[in-house]
């Protein structure tokens, strides 16, 4: 052979040994990367059998874990309790609970760095944690000895476990702030979460934002014609509810016209103002998960008389932010045995740094919760000293404000010192707003030259939410229901009630402001006494029932009552979600089973079809494409099922009639959304064919409603044959509508891979935020699910282990668990799991069982 050949063939044995080398060392790599990896993964797993010795506990606790999850703790007192508590959640958890901590608290730049310093202003402004502490420094023994367990509880979990053994999540954020250590669990984490949560669930003052902001392009008229009164077609909470005494109304849009308003409403130089406060929102509700205004829940209660049982049922979905984990975790508190110093035993669902169970039941009571959606924050412009700009207006006469200085800690960087300012009203929201303006005096009403705008809210005083969940976690009947509900003051709920004797009954507790005047609807003046708050309405005249004559309660965020005398709200939701519930309820001839309920809780019947289809079908259409558009709609029986051709063409044809109609004389921040409120808007104008609201400005002809029906129903169909195919037969409502659950802080990195770690989707789901299975889209944004049942409950009160549940997506906190979204496929389906209640059911379900015993003396 040839030297050359020799020589090329060497070579070509050498690239073949070294290549293989080389895919050799690619395999152990990769195989020890895995290994790494699924350690890393694993290590913070909860362990979930055997035996762990904690400090501070007193006796031995037994968890049962069930086959989905869910932990059932016993416990002899109720210190270990709560203390069982504490650690079960800090297993599953944790970075779930340090990450709504440092939002509780206004310290998310501790975590994740300079880009959510302005969040930390914003919510360092609010100043929750400062209004917390107050609560601490006010709580009886009792309540701050059962927050001091839980506390022991989460500590002794964090002293054995640190950085990725916490949870994966730690593991990646070591790459983005490697110093980060967390701190151990205060009382003060606890309560701060509540603070959260009343945000979530009542920022109502983002409608008086928008309100005056609309007003700068519209007339007042047209406004109100956006926000409508409450339907007279459509149900109330408590039909039958009489209250003597009080003014004011249950909350009707609109009333008598207020000049000093109007006039200062009318002045340019606010808008800038209220459009700046909007930003640091925007941002805080991306962390929170949720989209806030118009978003609720459903619960209702049946009576024995009613169903096939002879006792009651409850059930309960509240609506939420879609996120994962999950908001709740699932858990059962049984005290062995039940006594005077451990009067616990209940089950059902539990925020992650709290005590006990928020929705659930006891042996003897069971309950279920939802939004009053109350109208409890105003905005007050409050006129401010030229000459020193620490000084305020009030009736004439300039006051100090109350100025707190705030250290902001930023990974990464230098500590932030921000100066929050309060007025009498609260904190000053337009020093956290890049381009606060000044007003120029131009109106009837001498408008500060100089102005702040200042939020006063019920949350921002201390609160006895705390007192409340507890409470009500050990009633025992309706008398001490209601006692616990009084101090459930923030946020505000519709709290429905059954007990195993056989009653039902309906409680409206909550904080509601009785103002001087106003309704709330619109920022006021704050340099007089005009606008100031009086009160509160008294506990006893809010709305209650105990065992109407219906034989049934249901609240979907809907009007309580046309005739109660006191203000509660003017925007309340619709009641769309309640008049489909109260229909399948009162329409049934047979006696109401379980299944019969889980069929309403999974109903995607479109109320909104039901108005304008009619329309639709009457219209002319001249092109065989829309005449096979409107025969689909005609055979349609209007529920949004996932593989719906009719559901997917409706709710597109909606998106583009809202654009059509509205885009072109809104800002754009405010078009519509297409939720309960549009529903409403928009039934009241297609009674109105040649309503301006049709006409499109941006062409020289003058469109009507039916052109515009027309219109939409086309680009619909041109849409769906563009993005889904030519044969309507193929159109699915479930491909367009669907579900990713988002981690809130890595999950939205906006890097693959990391994301890839924690989401999990897409889903396909059914319905839309307006039936009963309310699955939110956002008719300016996408079809993409933003809210959703984020559990659905029904508590069978004659049999208690017939109680069945599901939330989603998982009970565990950790990405690649087996529990980490197991629960998304029976979610979307409507299917549930039995909520195990008797000991001798749990023992039959349990899938392991760990011991917590007290740690011995060294």
């Amino acid at each position: 052979m040839p030297q050359e050949a020799q020589m090329k063939n060497s070579r070509k044995g050498l690239l073949r040994k070294r290549l293989k080398i080389t895919l050799i060392f690619l395999l152990v790599l990769g195989l020890l990367l895995v290994g790494f990896s699924t350690y890393t993964v694993r290590q913070s797993f909860a362990q979930e059998s055997g035996t762990i010795q904690l400090p501070e506990l007193k006796a031995e606790v037994t968890v049962q874990r069930d086959k989905w999850g869910v932990p059932h703790i016993y416990a002899a007192n109720s210190h270990d309790l709560f203390m069982g508590q504490g650690y079960i959640h800090a297993q599953d958890r944790f970075w779930q609970m340090d990450f709504w901590r440092h939002i509780g608290s206004g310290r998310l730049s501790e975590m994740f760095g300079s880009s959510q310093v302005d969040t930390d202003k914003y919510l360092r402004t609010m100043g929750w944690a400062r209004v917390a502490q107050q609560e601490i420094q006010e709580m009886n023994a009792e309540m701050k000895a059962s927050l001091e367990a839980y506390a022991d509880g989460v500590n002794a979990y964090l002293a054995e476990h640190q950085g990725s053994a916490l949870s994966l999540e730690y593991a990646v954020l070591k790459f983005l702030n490697p110093g980060y250590k967390p701190e151990p669990w205060q009382i003060l984490h606890s309560l701060t979460w509540g603070k959260v949560m009343a945000y979530d669930l009542g920022r109502n003052f983002e409608s008086e934002i928008e309100r005056a902001i609309l007003l700068k392009t519209l007339n007042p008229n047209q406004v109100e014609e956006l926000f409508p009164p409450y339907p007279k077609d459509l149900p109330v909470i408590l039909p039958e509810f009489q209250q003597a005494g009080g003014a004011g109304g249950a909350g009707e849009a609109g009333g008598e016209r207020d000049n000093n308003v109007e006039a200062l409403l009318n002045s340019p130089d606010l808008f800038p103002a209220l459009e700046s406060i909007t930003k640091p929102m925007m941002a805080l509700k991306q962390l929170i998960g949720s989209t806030g205004i118009g978003i609720g829940s459903n619960n209702w209660v049946i009576s024995g008389q009613r169903t096939a049982t002879g006792k009651p049922i409850l059930a309960n979905d509240p609506h939420l932010g879609v996120q994962i984990p999950s908001i709740w975790y699932e858990v059962g508190l049984h005290c062995t045995p039940k006594s005077a110093e451990c009067p616990y035993n209940v089950s059902g669902f539990s925020f992650a740094g709290m005590i006990g169970v928020i929705i659930g039941h006891s042996d003897r009571i069971a309950w279920g919760v939802t939004n009053v959606q109350s109208d409890v924050m105003d905005l007050y412009i409050d006129k401010i000293n030229p000459n020193n700009l620490n000084q305020y207006e009030v009736n004439g006469k300039w006051v100090d404000m109350q100025l707190v200085q705030e250290t902001i800690q930023v990974a990464g960087s230098q500590p932030i010192v921000q100066t929050v300012r309060y007025t009498r009203h609260g904190p000053i929201l337009s020093d956290v707003s890049p381009n606060l303006k000044q007003f120029k005096p131009s109106q009837p009403l001498e408008l500060p030259q100089n102005y702040a705008v200042a939020l006063r809210w019920t949350a921002l005083a201390p609160s006895k939410l705390g007192y409340a969940i507890p409470q009500i976690n050990r009633a025992q009947n309706w008398q001490e229901f209601r006692t616990a509900a009084s101090n459930y003051d923030v946020p505000a709920q519709n709290l429905v009630y059954a007990d195993i004797d056989g009653n039902i009954g309906y409680q409206m507790p909550g904080k509601f402001p009785i103002r001087a005047k106003g309704d709330g609807r619109y920022p006021v003046p704050g340099w007089t006494d005009e606008y100031e708050w009086q009160g509160y309405i008294d506990f006893e005249k809010l709305p209650k029932s105990f065992n109407p004559p219906l034989g049934y309660i249901a609240t979907a965020n809907n009007l309580v009552n046309r005739e109660y005398p006191y203000l509660i709200t003017t925007d309340w939701v619709y009641g769309y979600r309640a008049k489909r519930i109260v229909e399948m309820i009162s329409q049934q001839t047979q006696a109401i089973s379980l299944k019969d309920v889980q069929q309403i809780q999974g109903d995607d019947r479109n109320l909104n079809a039901q108005t304008l289809l009619p329309l639709l079908q009457s219209i002319t259409v001249d092109t065989p494409q829309l005449q096979a558009a409107q025969k689909l709609l005609r055979d349609w029986n209007l529920q949004l099922a996932m593989t719906s051709p009719a559901a997917a063409l409706f709710e597109v044809f909606w998106k583009h009639l809202l654009a059509d109609t509205f885009h072109d004389q809104l800002p754009e921040k405010y078009f519509p959304d297409g939720g309960d409120r549009w529903y409403a808007v928009v039934a009241n104008l297609v009674n109105q064919p040649n309503s301006s609201w049709w006409d499109n400005r941006n062409t020289p002809k003058v469109e009507n409603r039916d052109q515009i029906l027309r219109q939409s129903l086309k680009e619909a169909v041109d849409e769906l044959e563009r993005i889904q195919s030519k044969d309507p037969k193929n159109w699915n409502w479930g491909k367009l509508h669907t579900i990713t659950f988002r981690n809130a802080t890595l999950g939205k990195s906006g890097v693959a891979p990391i994301e890839a770690l924690f989401n999990r989707g897409a889903f396909a789901t059914s319905g839309n935020g307006e039936t009963v299975n309310a699955n939110r889209w956002i008719a300016n944004k996408s079809f993409e699910v933003t809210d959703i049942p984020s559990l659905r409950m029904i508590v069978d009160l004659e049999n208690l282990d017939n109680s069945v549940a599901i939330h989603t997506p998982g009970q565990s906190g950790h990405a690649f668990h087996n529990h980490y979204n197991d629960m998304v496929e029976p979610w979307r389906k409507i299917e549930y799991h039995q909520m195990l209640w008797e000991q001798k059911n749990i023992a039959n379900n349990t899938a392991a069982i760990l011991k917590l015993v007290p740690k011995l003396a060294e």
